[in-house]
């Protein structure tokens, strides 16, 4: 089936593989062109050629790399003429214990990629084009970011983090730019299985809804978010948590 052009355009970091990448199906679904980031050539290339080469178009860099950003708006702008979208999705968890004996340095490198990296791209796309003609962000946060979480502490922070850039984003660019975030809970992705692999009924069991998400529940999320049945929502943080915070009241 062809699929109508919808003259929009989004860049999605962190978009190779896993939420990223069910971000980018969901807005080629219906229309929008696309750049994708990751730190992978050939796990983009594939990317590519699974979304499709006519409408997608990717750059490779490490998110938090100031260069890579400028490089990746610019190539945007280059190929499709405008950025109307920006998903902030790049991220990582490269240490799990409690937070008493987290390394400092670690914490900051996850600061860095997760926190700073988003913060430089909104400002890269700000002044290449949605201050000028406007647009929506949106920042891929965590309900790690809204609620203590243990073994994680480091991407909880930063994910915290993220949902406060996402107010003061909402704030600074309006009304020209909408700016939000989606704090899903666990989806089954690469990125996420030490969370679930080799459990994952038992990590299922603990939703209402009886299963863990999947990267087309963010996609969707994420394309409502980015679409005109939005265009009066700003400054929130969207929870897709399959019900889990429901199990936090008192029984």
């Amino acid at each position: 089936m062809t699929v109508q052009d919808s003259g929009k355009v989004a860049l999605i970091t962190g978009a190779s593989r896993g939420i990223g990448y069910g971000i980018a199906e969901a807005l080629v679904a219906r229309g929008d062109r696309v750049c994708i980031t990751g730190r992978g050539e050939d796990a983009l290339k594939e990317a590519v050629e699974r979304l499709g080469s006519d409408r997608v178009i990717a750059v490779v860099g490490k998110a938090h790399d100031e260069a890579h950003q400028a490089a990746a708006v610019e190539r945007t702008m280059e190929v499709f003429g405008r950025v109307d979208f920006l998903v902030n999705n790049a991220g990582t968890n490269p240490v799990f214990g409690p937070i008493a004996e987290l390394d400092l340095g670690v914490a900051r490198k996850v600061y860095e990629t997760n926190v700073i990296s988003a913060l430089g791209f909104a400002q890269q796309t700000w002044k290449a084009w949605q201050k000028e003609n406007g647009g929506a962000i949106v920042n891929i946060a965590s309900i790690a970011g809204i609620s203590a979480s243990p073994f994680v502490g480091a991407y909880g922070m930063s994910k915290a983090a993220m949902v406060n850039l996402t107010l003061q984003l909402a704030h600074e660019f309006a009304p020209a730019v909408r700016v939000n975030s989606i704090a899903p809970a666990v989806v089954r992705t690469k990125f996420a299985a030490a969370l679930y692999e080799g459990r994952e009924a038992e990590a299922a069991a603990a939703y209402p809804l009886g299963r863990l998400g999947v990267p087309e529940d963010i996609g969707g999320a994420a394309a409502f978010l980015t679409s005109s049945q939005s265009d009066w929502i700003t400054g929130q943080t969207l929870v897709v948590d399959g019900g889990i915070f429901l199990n936090a009241g008192v029984s």
